[in-house]
């Protein structure tokens, strides 16, 4: 059970905001995919701007060399000094990949990122395409670990780390792998069916729950049991709910975002905090070599 009554509002005012990442020195870090840019949400309620322009930003993580690791039409490091971009993983429009969506990382640092056969939210006149997943590794090498992703939306790891849980929005499930040593993935298998709304972002905690953002008209975040039973829904007023992360000092913090479909403006993407009782697992930082 969670220990708050219900979500509280904490900033509005964005088109589509992705890619929550808690970062314990500067706050809640997020994206705007419509209007471009990564901002921080700080402990006094202020919002900065850490990264301007980039748009289609769907997923984000720290890396240890200071930075973020962004998603959009490739998969790039920028360092928060302002150095220069770092190109990772780059999209192949012509082979049906024209860029990336969520991503995340393992326990070793590696990054796990979804591609897009056609944009979900720019103008775009392919015919709907599935995606693939890919394991970016440490000496920065890439490999194919997952075929046949109708939309890719969020990606999280077992407290264990031995399966990971891929969210493919236009199937409205929540899938799992489990993880070898090396990285590669094994089957896939259906972890959990969404009946209101279709699965976006995801976080994982402690004991092992699966919170699941719910767009398309969700209205809020499925709390899935580890054996793949409901066990609450966290709901907010906003239809388009994108994405989740746990934050705060005790990761006891449940950052809720969402984004403007079905809203009265195109504006009314916000972000909501919503207190639970138990804590969320910490996200690992990035350690794929940045060099060129």
């Amino acid at each position: 059970m969670a220990a708050s009554i219900e979500p509280e509002l904490l900033t509005r005012g964005y088109g589509l905001v992705e890619g929550p990442v808690w970062d314990p020195a500067r706050g809640l870090l997020f994206s705007d995919v419509l209007g471009g840019g990564v901002f921080c949400l700080d402990a006094d309620g202020e919002v900065s701007v850490l990264f301007e322009h980039r748009k289609g930003i769907g997923g984000m993580a720290l890396h240890e060399d200071g930075g973020l690791v962004v998603s959009g039409r490739n998969v790039s490091f920028k360092p928060f000094d302002g150095g220069p971009t770092r190109l990772l993983l780059d999209r192949n429009p012509d082979a049906g990949n024209v860029g990336y969506n969520d991503l995340t990382t393992d326990g070793a640092g590696r990054i796990y990122v979804g591609s897009l056969g056609n944009s979900p939210v720019f103008e775009d006149a392919r015919a709907p395409a599935a995606g693939d997943l890919y394991l970016i590794d440490l000496d920065g090498s890439v490999k194919k670990v997952a075929e046949d992703v109708r939309l890719t939306n969020g990606l999280g790891f077992s407290p264990d780390g031995r399966t990971l849980y891929h969210s493919d929005s236009l199937r409205r499930t929540v899938f799992c792998y489990e993880v070898a040593d090396d990285g590669s993935l094994g089957e896939k298998k259906s972890f959990h069916t969404h009946e209101q709304g279709v699965p976006d972002g995801l976080a994982v905690a402690e004991d092992g729950s699966v919170w699941v953002a719910l767009a398309g008209g969700g209205h809020g975040v499925d709390v899935v049991e580890p054996d793949g039973r409901l066990r609450q829904h966290v709901a907010i007023p906003d239809p388009m709910c994108t994405s989740v992360c746990f934050g705060g000092e005790d990761l006891r913090d449940l950052y809720i975002v969402s984004g403007s479909d079905d809203a009265p403006s195109d504006r009314h993407g916000a972000i909501y905090r919503y207190h639970t009782e138990v804590a969320g697992l910490a996200v690992s930082t990035a350690r794929v070599s940045i060099a060129d």
